[in-house]
């Protein structure tokens, strides 16, 4: 319903689209682009539950603080596992963002959610948003503001086809007419990378390392398909036999077994949604190919991998990683074309 008060107040304040991710929290700023890409990571001291540091400063705590501070990330698998943490860090960022903009009225928010999760969740997000400060909370699937950020026609009569890989989900829609005609969402991603090459490297060389080192690993040589010259690269940790520090060299082939299981849950379920999709909107697809977003697409060899396993083109859209919060925004900027994407057309206003 149109609100004059709520327009007039649009013409002033300044609307915020964030990607609320499991991995890293992107916010962008309508008319100033991207303002913050900051880790999803909160420093909580365990006795007092009062936050210490947030984004960047507290996943330099992860692994290197004393018993009583712990470096918690409030979103797992894409959904919020701790509100009240969460509402501390969208705070936030809506607040830094907004902090040089002290008189203007509070935004309006976009925010990208992943298609699998339930109306509860969906109705914690925006209550977090609105205690965060939020003037009206709207919600988008990952899937469809990744496509709109990557450029894709999602309001045109044909098929376009977006897999967005993020930290705790991957998510993967057909999309047509502005609205999802086959959607799946898994929660394999990112993170069950990490922890394969955690496990791989207990197994394998009896050595315990830790989740920013596999992470490191993951990006210097994590690959989903042969790469043209392989190489190794080194592993740091604690023997489990001496409990002494250890390194040991691995090669990117080893990797690429270590990862695998994951890597195949992925494929199987772009299969399935393939097999799911109306043969007109295959067709398209085929002519389009299909686009990658999200920070998992920059997995070496993951397009050549789809792309062999689906026999279509598939290539990794410009800045994959900024895609959903691309899209978050250019819907604050067209709301009036593209409010039928949103999950509700509900607010939620103040």
């Amino acid at each position: 319903m149109f609100n004059p008060l709520n327009s007039l107040l649009g013409l002033f304040s300044r609307d915020i689209g964030i990607d609320l991710g499991t991995a890293n929290v992107l916010l962008l700023v309508r008319n100033r682009g991207i303002v913050i890409r900051e880790p999803s990571v909160v420093a909580v001291d365990k006795k007092t539950r009062k936050v210490l540091a947030i984004g960047s400063e507290a996943k330099r705590m992860v692994g290197r603080t004393p018993a009583n501070i712990v470096a918690i990330r409030p979103l797992r698998d894409g959904v919020i596992s701790d509100f009240d943490i969460t509402e501390q860090m969208l705070h936030y960022y809506i607040a830094k963002a907004h902090e040089q903009f002290a008189l203007i009225p509070r935004p309006r928010v976009v925010i990208g959610i992943p298609s699998g999760v339930t109306e509860v969740e969906r109705r914690a997000v925006q209550d977090a948003a609105m205690n965060a400060g939020a003037r009206e909370a709207y919600l988008i699937e990952e899937p469809l503001a990744a496509a709109i950020g990557a450029g894709l026609p999602v309001t045109e009569p044909s098929g376009c086809m977006i897999i967005d890989i993020g930290g705790g989900t991957t998510e993967m829609a057909v999309i047509s007419l502005g609205d999802t005609v086959v959607n799946r969402s898994i929660r394999i991603a990112g993170d069950e990378l990490d922890a394969e090459i955690i496990a791989f490297a207990r197994q394998r060389y009896n050595l315990l390392i830790g989740e920013r080192t596999a992470e490191n690993v993951k990006i210097e040589a994590g690959s989903a398909f042969p790469l043209p010259e392989e190489k190794k690269v080194t592993l740091r940790g604690r023997d489990l036999v001496t409990g002494l520090p250890r390194t040991v060299e691995v090669s990117t082939v080893e990797i690429r077994e270590a990862i695998s299981g994951p890597i195949n849950a992925i494929v199987e379920a772009v299969k399935t949604t393939l097999e799911e999709t109306p043969p007109e909107l295959i067709t398209d697809l085929m002519e389009h190919g299909i686009v990658l977003a999200g920070g998992g697409s920059q997995l070496a060899g993951i397009d050549q991998r789809l792309s062999y396993e689906t026999k279509m083109t598939v290539y990794v859209a410009d800045d994959p990683m900024t895609c959903v919060v691309r899209g978050a925004g250019k819907v604050l900027e067209e709301m009036d074309t593209l409010r039928k994407v949103l999950v509700s057309d509900h607010a939620r206003p103040r």
